[in-house]
């Protein structure tokens, strides 16, 4: 176990020097990137109440399970110090207090913190909120923690963060475009804002795994076929609302997501397959029996899945969070 440790860190050590030369292409300067008071009615002006009014309209045309989603998105995105407590426990990162990685880790962290920054302010000006109850359910996901399935292990935390970062950017891209359908072209415009951020974020892990996959590719495949076999659970999987146990609001927020085909088990398939693409499984030589293994499970695994979605019945149940008012 102490030798595959040590060379996970020996690995992180070699492509950090490639994660700091392409830092400033997966995250923006600070002084550059969007801030949530760019794209929010600006207290300072006297259009101010003005604004909020014609916000709040153009919000009551979003569907009861549209609000529930941006909710969900939202508590998810606050989730935040979770997340940055999470990666601060990764072998190789948390080794060195000043190295390239704790800065990667941090810089990431102040870029998604916007996001959430952002989404809470409009939902409160919305009108639509009950508002305490989503705090309640964000103070929840952040005391409840996690459990991803990838222990501190880089290569399964990474292959994570690569699935995910390109699940939050269909999820807000999705949520952007029924927003501008529905008539909200400020909610549109917030989320395709973000839906880019996560975009790039995506990119950088894809290739964070790509450099691992160049020098250690027996390891990486049974870590992604671990990964896979467990599957990748979202991060707000213990999702919950006041008086309710740790995950049990989390099914009715996928729900609501699957009607509205904002995140599907489709989706999951997608960006399998495009994971599978990126790291070039199938062209993957030189693994041993256990390698040569993950990769087959992992080439087969789209088709198995699309045969259970298939079969997958749309959710119809109704449900009534407490988030939401009327």
């Amino acid at each position: 176990m102490r030798f595959f440790e040590e060379k996970r860190r020996e690995v992180m050590r070699h492509i950090e020097k490639y994660m700091l030369e392409k830092m400033d292409e997966y995250l923006k300067p600070i002084d550059q990137i969007w801030q949530p008071s760019d794209l929010l009615p600006d207290s300072s002006r006297d259009t101010f109440f003005s604004e909020i009014k014609d916000l709040q309209q153009s919000a009551q045309g979003l569907s009861y399970d549209l609000i529930a989603v941006l909710i969900g998105d939202t508590i998810t995105e606050e989730a935040l110090p979770t997340y940055e407590s999470w990666l601060m426990m990764v072998q190789g990162v948390s080794s060195n207090e000043e190295g390239g990685w704790m800065k990667w880790t941090r810089h990431w962290t102040a870029e998604e913190n916007r996001h959430g920054d952002l989404l809470n302010k409009y939902l409160y000006l919305s009108g639509r909120v009950n508002m305490r109850m989503m705090e309640v359910s964000t103070q929840y996901l952040i005391a409840d923690g996690f459990d991803i399935g990838t222990g501190h292990d880089p290569y399964r935390n990474f292959i994570y963060t690569s699935f995910q970062e390109l699940a939050t950017n269909v999820s807000h891209r999705r949520v952007a475009s029924q927003a501008k359908k529905h008539g909200d072209t400020l909610l549109s415009k917030m989320c395709g804002v973000i839906a880019s951020d996560e975009a790039r974020h995506a990119k950088a892990y894809i290739n964070f795994i790509g450099k691992i996959f160049e020098v250690d590719a027996n390891e990486a495949m049974i870590a992604f076929e671990d990964m896979m076999r467990k599957k990748i659970v979202m991060p707000a999987h213990f999702l919950r609302e006041m008086g309710l146990m740790a995950g049990q609001t989390y099914g009715h927020f996928t729900d609501a997501a699957q009607r509205l085909g904002i995140y599907t088990a489709i989706d999951y398939v997608d960006i399998l397959k495009q994971l599978i693409v990126d790291w070039q499984i199938e062209s993957q030589r030189d693994l041993n029996e256990a390698g040569e293994k993950a990769r087959d499970y992992l080439l087969k695994l789209p088709d198995r899945l699309i045969r259970i979605a298939d079969r997958m019945k749309n959710p119809g149940l109704e449900y009534k969070f407490s988030w939401i008012n009327g």
